[in-house]
C-alpha cells in the first residue's frame, strides 16, 4: 500500500481558498508568485518529497547514523536526496535571492515543508537547522561574516546547527558554563561542552556552522550574561576558503527512540584550546538574538509534528478502506453477511474523523502564521506590522506546544486504526509515532511553551495580541452565524471564546499573585484549552468557505471535500469543545493538589 504524506487538495484549499496566498502577488515583493507559479512550486516540492525523500524514511530509520572516530556517517540513501534537494534550491525558499534564497512567500514555503517533513523529517532536520542558523548570521552578522557564511549556508554547501544545551544546563540555559575569551584579533576562544545537538556532526557537507551560546569572562550570571557566537567546524579564511580544523570535536551520538537518520551529538569545543568564534550581535545579548532562531525552530517543530500526524492519518484512511474485517454492525446477526472494510465500523470512523479534524486545523494554523509573516513584510503600516508580529508571538507556543501534543495523539490513533499491524515495523505507523515524540520535548518542552504563553504572551503589549486574536476569531464567528447550518457551531465557539477570555484574565491575575505556583500548575491545561479554541476557529473558518462553495454549486468532484470540512467543524465543536469547557472550569477552580502534595508522598523510594 502506497504511503501518502499530505492531502494535496487540502494543501491547495488552505493556500488558495482559506488564505488566498496568490493575492500576495499584488505586492511588488511577491509579484512573480501568482497562482500558477505557486501551484508549480508546490507540485515540484510534492514530486521531490514523494519520489526521492519518502523512500529514505524507513531505510534511514533502519540504518541510522554511525559514529566512528569522531565522525558521523549518515544513511547512504540520504546522499542522493540531499544532492537533489540542494540542486532544486529548496533550503531557503523565502529568503533573499542575493544570498541564495528564492524570495517567495513564507506561506508557500510552509506548504513545501509540509510535504518534505511528511516524507522524512529526520532528513529535513539538516536543512531546517541550517536555515535557522543562517537567519542568525543574516540578522546579527557583520558584513564580513555575512559575506563569508550566508550564501554557503542558504545554498546548503555548509550546514548549521544550534548549540544551547549543556550537561548541567538543559532547559535552564542561564546555567551554562561554556566560556568565551576575547582574542587580540577580535575573535573569541571558546571552551565548553554541548549535548543533544541535532546534526552536530555529519558527512553531508564540507563545513558545519555552529551558533553557540557562551559566557564572556566577567559577564553577569544567568541569561543576562550570555552572548552568541558563530563557531565553524573548519575555520573560514578571509578569502572564503576553508582553513584549519577548529577544535569542535564530536565525542558521541545518542541512541534514540526515533529520528534515527539524524545524529544527536555531544560536542566538545576547545578541548585542545584551539576553538575560535565570531561574536554575533552584542555582548550579553545572546539569548535575545537566539530567540530569532528559536521562534523559527519552534514553528518548524510544529510543522514536523503536524507532518507526522498528516502522514499517519492518510495511511490510516487508506488502510481502513482496504482492510476487510468483520461484518457490518447492522448485519452482525446474519451469518451469511460478508466482511466489510473497517472504515464502515463506527469506532474506526470516529477515530478517522478525530484525526482528520485535528490535522486540518493544525495545517491551517501553521500556514496562517506563515501568512502573518508575509503580510507583515508587504505592509508599510506600522500599526498593522505590530499587530501581525503580536499575533505571531502569541501563537508560536500554540504552534509548537499544542500542535505537537495533539500530533502525537494522532500518531497513536494512527497505530490503533491498523490494530496489531500498526505496532510492527512492516508498516510506517510505528516509526511516525517514534519520530513524532521528540517534537514535544526539543526547542523548549511543551511545559515551557505553556509557561511562555501564560507568563509572557498573555501580557505582551498590555494584552493587545490576545485581544487582536479574539477579534480575528469573532470575525469568523460572525460570518458563520450568517451561514444557516453553521450558526449553532458559531454560537458554541463564541461561548468557548468568551469563557477563554475569562479564564485568561483569571489565571493571568493569579500568576501575578501569591498563588503563582498554583497558577503555573495550570499553565499546560491553559495551553490545551487555548489550542482547542484556536482549532475550532480554524475549522469553522474552513467550514464557512466550504458552505459558500456548496451553496454556489460546487462541482461534483469537490462536494465530498467541502462537506467533509463542515463535518470536521461539526465534530470538533460538538464533541471536543464541550470537554474544553469542562477543562476551563477546572482551571478556574485551580485546585492546589499538585503544589500542596509533599514530595515524599509521590513515593518511589
Amino acid at each position: 500500500m502506497a504511503q501518502v504524506i499530505a492531502d494535496r487538495k487540502d494543501v491547495d484549499f488552505v493556500l488558495f481558498e482559506q488564505l488566498k496566498v496568490d493575492e500576495l502577488s499584488k505586492h511588488e515583493k511577491f509579484a512573480e508568485f501568482n497562482k500558477k507559479t505557486v501551484e508549480l512550486v508546490v507540485a515540484e516540492a510534492r514530486n521531490l518529497a514523494v519520489k526521492e525523500i519518502l523512500p529514505t524514511q524507513k531505510e534511514g530509520d533502519d540504518q541510522g547514523c554511525v559514529f566512528e572516530n569522531g565522525k558521523v556517517i549518515v544513511p547512504e540513501c540520504y546522499k542522493r536526496a540531499w544532492k537533489l534537494f540542494l540542486e532544486g534550491e529548496w533550503l531557503a525558499l523565502p529568503e533573499d535571492p542575493e544570498y541564495g534564497g528564492q524570495g517567495m512567500p513564507r506561506t508557500v514555503a510552509m506548504a513545501c515543508g509540509d510535504y518534505f517533513n511528511g516524507a522524512n523529517y529526520a532528513f529535513m532536520m539538516y536543512p531546517g537547522l541550517t536555515h535557522g542558523a543562517a537567519l542568525l548570521v543574516e540578522a546579527f552578522g557583520t558584513e564580513k561574516i555575512k559575506k563569508l557564511f550566508l550564501k554557503n549556508m542558504f545554498t546548503g554547501k555548509w550546514t548549521g546547527t544550534m548549540l544551547l544545551t549543556e550537561p548541567e544546563a538543559g532547559s535552564d540555559v542561564g546555567a551554562l558554563t561554556t566560556s568565551a575569551v576575547r582574542n587580540d584579533d577580535g575573535t573569541y576562544s571558546i571552551t565548553g561542552n554541548k549535548i543533544f545537538i541535532s546534526s552536530g556532526e555529519h558527512d553531508l557537507a564540507e563545513n558545519i556552522i555552529h551558533p553557540v551560546l557562551a559566557r564572556i569572562e566577567g559577564a553577569p550570571k544567568g541569561t543576562k550574561g550570555i552572548s552568541l557566537f558563530l563557531v565553524p567546524k573548519y575555520w573560514v579564511n578571509d578569502d572564503g576558503s576553508l582553513g584549519e580544523f577548529n577544535d569542535v570535536v564530536c565525542t558521541g551520538i545518542e541512541e534514540k527512540m526515533g529520528i534515527h537518520g539524524n545524529p544527536t551529538c555531544s560536542l566538545t569545543l576547545g578541548g585542545k584550546g584551539k576553538c575560535r568564534g565570531y561574536l554575533l550581535g552584542e555582548e550579553n545579548k545572546g539569548m535575545r538574538a537566539m530567540f530569532l532562531m528559536m521562534n523559527e525552530a519552534r514553528l518548524l517543530v510544529g510543522m514536523q509534528g503536524m507532518a507526522c500526524a498528516s502522514a499517519s492519518y492518510l495511511n490510516a484512511v487508506n488502510y481502513a478502506r482496504q482492510r476487510i474485517q468483520g461484518r457490518h454492525l447492522l448485519k452482525m446477526m446474519d451469518p451469511e453477511a460478508p466482511s466489510v472494510p473497517i472504515i464502515q465500523h463506527p469506532d474506526v470512523r470516529r477515530m478517522l474523523l478525530h484525526m482528520k479534524a485535528y490535522v486540518e486545523g493544525m495545517r491551517s494554523l501553521l500556514y496562517y502564521v506563515g501568512m502573518l509573516t508575509d503580510r507583515r513584510q508587504v505592509t508599510a503600516d506600522e500599526e498593522s506590522r505590530a499587530k501581525y508580529q503580536g499575533l505571531i508571538d502569541l501563537l508560536i507556543p500554540i504552534c509548537k506546544g499544542y500542535v505537537t501534543d495533539r500530533a502525537f495523539d494522532i500518531c497513536s490513533i494512527g497505530i490503533q486504526v491498523y490494530g496489531g499491524y500498526g505496532y510492527i515495523r512492516d508498516y510506517p505507523q510505528e516509526q511516525l509515532l517514534r519520530d513524532c515524540r521528540i517534537t514535544m520535548i526539543y526547542e523548549g518542552t511543551n511545559g515551557i511553551q505553556a509557561m511562555d504563553l501564560l507568563g509572557r504572551k498573555l501580557g505582551l503589549n498590555k494584552g493587545k495580541p490576545i485581544m487582536d486574536l479574539m477579534g480575528e476569531i469573532q470575525q469568523v464567528i460572525a460570518r458563520a452565524g450568517q451561514t444557516g447550518a453553521l450558526a449553532p457551531l458559531a454560537a458554541d465557539l463564541e461561548k468557548a471564546l468568551n469563557r477563554l477570555g475569562e479564564v485568561a484574565m483569571h489565571l493571568g491575575g493569579k500568576a501575578m499573585s501569591p498563588e503563582v505556583l498554583k497558577a503555573f500548575a495550570f499553565a499546560h491545561p491553559f495551553l490545551e484549552v487555548s489550542g482547542d479554541v484556536v482549532m475550532a476557529w480554524m475549522l469553522l473558518w474552513r467550514a464557512v468557505i466550504a458552505a459558500s462553495r456548496l451553496a454556489k454549486g460546487a462541482k461534483k468532484k469537490d462536494r465530498d471535500f467541502y462537506e467533509g470540512q463542515i463535518k470536521s467543524a461539526e465534530y470538533f465543536t460538538q464533541v471536543i469543545l464541550p470537554a474544553t469547557m469542562g477543562k476551563m472550569d477546572a482551571i478556574v477552580k485551580m485546585d492546589g493538589a499538585a503544589i500542596d502534595i509533599g514530595e515524599d508522598a509521590f513515593g518511589g523510594k
